[in-house]
């Protein structure tokens, strides 16, 4: 079994920044990868980023390339999303994810059935 507690949600204005973070916790020692997804009010849950575990791989949504960077210190089983220049666009409650699968083809991770264990979420308001 796997836990996964997100934090760094709040409320920023157009142009602003913030981080999330999520700490893994469990047997964790087989994970492949993690991800990073959103839900919007009204619309469904979408990839937006990944990263292999061997840190050999990140994976961005488009819209999000250039502006979010995953990361991940695995001494503390924890992946980082570094969020900047942030849009309304990006409101959203954001959740990662753990995957203990393997893919051959690394796209496989950019959706949400790749993944095995999920977060709480956190809120991430953006305002214009």
């Amino acid at each position: 079994q796997v836990q996964l507690v997100e934090s760094g949600g709040g409320m920023v204005q157009a142009g602003g920044s913030l981080r999330l973070s999520c700490a893994a916790s469990g047997r964790t020692f087989t994970m492949n990868a993690m991800g990073w997804f959103r839900q919007a009010p009204g619309k469904e849950r979408e990839f937006v980023s990944f990263m292999t575990w061997n840190g050999d791989t990140t994976y961005y949504k488009d819209s999000v390339k250039g502006r979010f960077t995953i990361s991940r210190d695995s001494a503390k089983n924890t992946v980082y999303l570094e969020m900047n220049s942030l849009k309304p666009e990006d409101t959203a409650v954001y959740y990662c994810a753990a995957s203990f699968r393997y893919y051959t083809y690394l796209s496989d991770y950019a959706t949400a059935r790749a993944y095995d264990y999920w977060g709480q979420g956190t809120q991430v308001t953006v305002s214009s």
